[in-house]
């Protein structure tokens, strides 16, 4: 992918529209994870339910922190540190600039930093934190390539054609509670810090 389709897909952010992106894992659905229209957006699109929350990816950990979106413990830090970018959702504490929207209400919201230089681009170029879900319509298989993503939301969206991807998605860890919610890539290092920290 090139310079253009990287600058159309950073615009179409902006802009409040949809992306699909690749990730080190599975396609994800990105969208301007601040403007609750364009995150509705994302739920429409998958046709998910309102309850079920949303993480957002960012370049790197620190973004999060530094630009207000999260509050992070000295604990949540060092596994940051130790795991992203990767991939792994570690849910924080919630800040104001985060819209309920994208969290079902809730209080922690997951931060996704892709270890994917597409993914990784496309955060950095958009210059806000972007929806990190998987491109799939609810109840379907998540998408490794393209052709994968339902025609629903390939017309819904931008598409950022990577090739194929690895497929086991993301781990998500409460890192505060030591709770892995739910189990994918790198779940038994994850559970064996847990338990050593």
């Amino acid at each position: 992918m090139d310079e253009d389709e990287l600058e159309r897909a950073a615009t179409a952010i902006r802009n409040g529209e949809l992306v699909v992106y690749p990730t080190e894992t599975v396609y994800g659905l990105g969208a301007d994870a601040l403007d609750p229209d364009a995150v509705e957006r994302v739920f429409d699109a998958k046709g998910r339910d309102r309850d079920k929350p949303i993480s957002f990816a960012v370049p790197t950990f620190e973004t999060a922190v530094e630009a207000g979106y999260v509050e992070a413990t000295d604990r949540e830090r060092a596994f940051a540190d130790d795991f992203l970018p990767g991939p792994v959702t570690v849910l924080c504490a919630r800040r104001e600039p985060i819209p309920d929207v994208l969290t079902a209400g809730r209080d922690r919201v997951g931060v996704r930093v892709p270890d994917c230089e597409p993914a990784l681009e496309l955060c950095t170029r958009a210059g806000r934190p972007i929806t990190a879900t998987s491109a799939n319509e609810s109840g379907q298989p998540s998408a490794r390539r393209v052709e994968e993503v339902s025609e629903r939301v390939r017309d819904a969206a931008v598409v950022l054609d990577g090739g194929e991807t690895p497929g086991t998605e993301s781990t998500v860890v409460d890192v505060s509670s030591g709770t892995i919610h739910r189990r994918g890539a790198l779940a038994d290092e994850i559970e064996a810090w847990l338990e050593s920290e």
